[in-house]
């Protein structure tokens, strides 16, 4: 088989890849507050620039899949390097507003990129349970990338390292992953469907992949709803918000590198079944907690979204094989594409609850704090829905052998 002799370099390429976009997450968010005073900018055009990295990852993701197995994934890569060498240069040089909006986009296309390619390349590269160690193993690096993205930037910071200055972080991973995919050879897919654009639609259209394809924009706004907003609820609670951060990335970088063990042993589904129930628990205390509670709260909120995402993706590999590459991707970008909608929609329950603890009398860090709380109480509804559908996957799944890769050791 080609791909054993590169598989491993492939996989290390990758993880560098998806470290780029998590340390493009963490330090350009970081320097954003600088950026926006640097240049006079305004709150509404600060997250016009953010968008702008949320937006280049589905479209990238949907239309990667799209050409996956026409052009191949190392094409793919080779055109995620050039955005984000470009993306990530126009964000040092470029010190205007517009510049700030191509140089966020470019990212985020590289990104999206990096999903579309790597994601598949696992699932062809490695059979059986070591296919899903992978998967929650290459993705553990966007919550550890995040997390180290974190302490370099503030080390930086203190070290007087300011500003776009702190960008040129942002280029190690990019050219270490560059040299690693240089002159490989990637695989070929495992099942012949899969390597076919009409197999792909054919096996996108049936009910399994539909409900999975519902199930990830539940399991993403689990994920990323919670996690954008705690810092400003927490603040106000007596717990410190970047430690909650922090304690969140690195639990779920900790608990994805041993997800392959996780899912030989109960399954994927089963892991999903596990999730969603604590999640729920950990969005649950979120809302109830303040000061020393709010740590362990975040602990079981991190052991329940670490393995959404890996696992979604893992599961249409094993589930839906006949999807290929551009199942996996669809899938990703409906869970980025969720993302997108649901915040503005958390901002206005936050705006609303705010204004309900107003009209009690409530003031101060006081008010915030119980308007944040309410907010999350509801976004809680998200797991709790998932409990259900994970449950009836569950069981639709059990007897299930149509169609289906194993998942057993390997």
């Amino acid at each position: 088989m080609e791909t054993k002799s590169n598989a491993n370099r492939l996989f290390y390429g990758s993880c560098f890849a998806l470290i780029t976009t998590a340390f493009s997450f963490a330090i350009a968010a970081g320097i954003l507050d600088q950026l926006k005073t640097d240049l006079g900018l305004t709150a509404g055009e600060a997250g016009l620039i953010t968008s702008m990295w949320f937006l280049g990852f589905p479209i990238s993701m949907v239309i990667g899949g799209l050409i996956y197995h026409k052009v191949g994934g190392k094409v793919i890569m080779q055109f995620a390097f050039f955005a984000h060498v470009i993306g990530i240069l126009l964000l040092i040089f470029s010190g205007s507003f517009t510049g700030l909006l191509v140089a966020n986009l470019l990212i985020g296309l590289g990104n999206g990129c990096t999903e579309a390619a790597c994601n598949p390349m696992i699932a062809d590269a490695y059979e059986g349970n070591k296919m899903s160690t992978m998967l929650n193993r290459f993705h553990m690096w966007f919550p550890g990338g995040i997390a180290v993205g974190s302490l370099l930037s503030g080390f930086m910071t203190k070290m007087g390292i300011m500003g776009v200055n702190q960008i040129w972080l942002l280029l190690v991973p990019a050219f270490i992953y560059g040299y690693l995919f240089l002159g490989q050879t990637w695989p070929k897919a495992k099942v012949q469907e899969a390597s076919t654009l009409g197999g792909n639609i054919k096996a996108m259209f049936t009910p399994l992949f539909l409900f999975i394809a519902a199930c990830m924009s539940l399991t993403a706004i689990s994920e990323f709803g919670p996690n954008q907003w705690v810092s400003l609820i927490l603040s106000k609670s007596g717990a410190e918000p970047m430690i909650i951060l922090a304690l969140t990335a690195g639990l779920m970088a900790v608990a994805r590198y041993f997800g392959g063990n996780m899912v030989a042993k109960f399954d994927q589904t089963g892991v999903l079944l596990g999730s969603a129930i604590l999640a729920t628990i950990g969005v649950y205390l979120f809302s109830t907690q303040t000061g020393a509670m709010a740590y362990v709260a975040a602990i079981i909120f991190a052991l329940g979204i670490a393995y959404f995402w890996p696992n979604m993706i893992g599961l249409v590999a094993t589930k839906v094989p006949k999807s290929g590459a551009l199942g996996m991707s669809f899938v990703g970008g409906v869970g980025m594409f969720a993302n997108t909608i649901f915040q503005p929609i958390i901002g206005s329950w936050i705006d609303s609850d705010r204004a309900e603890a107003a009209a009690a009398g409530l003031t101060g860090d006081e008010l915030e704090l119980v308007a944040g709380q309410e907010t999350m109480l509801t976004m809680t509804i998200f797991p709790g829905i998932l409990i259900v559908l994970f449950t009836l996957l569950y069981f639709w799944l059990k007897n299930r052998k149509e169609d289906v890769v194993p998942v057993a050791a390997h």
